[in-house]
């Protein structure tokens, strides 16, 4: 297990066979760019700043698909990208559980999202619906 306080994250390519790491509290944003590392199961990225800004959340998530393909656990509370109530009053558990299938739809092989499973149903909707879900609200007018 690595604890890191991270001005770069340079020096990770170092770790190849690294298994789990904790960047929580580290204020990343959806640039983040992370060495390969095939052994990597478990990534927590909790409390930093990545959001859904454009596209840039999707290709985040399309690069640790590609860098970290053994990834089974992701954590990203505690960032606008993950919207919960803990993060935005206005945020709601549909609000989530888009998140959840836009999130498994482009990391195929987690098994935990956040704090809870993964279901069989969930990962279905995924592959169904995923590419479509945006967390986004129409304004009341």
């Amino acid at each position: 297990v690595a604890f890191v306080v991270c001005r770069s994250l340079e020096g990770l390519k170092t770790f190849s066979y690294l298994e789990e790491l904790i960047l929580d509290n580290n204020l990343l944003g959806n640039d983040l760019l992370l060495p390969r590392l095939p052994h990597l199961h478990t990534l927590t990225l909790n409390k930093n700043q990545i959001s859904f800004q454009r596209n840039t959340c999707r290709i985040l998530l399309d690069h640790l698909a590609e860098v970290v393909p053994s990834l089974q656990y992701l954590s990203l509370l505690g960032n606008m990208a993950c919207p919960n109530q803990l993060v935005c009053k206005e945020k709601d558990e549909d609000d989530y559980q888009r998140y959840r299938y836009f999130v498994l739809h482009k990391l195929t092989n987690l098994k935990f999202l956040d704090t809870r499973k993964v279901t069989r149903r969930e990962r279905e909707e995924a592959l169904v619906r995923g590419a479509f879900m945006k967390v986004v609200k129409p304004k009341d007018s």
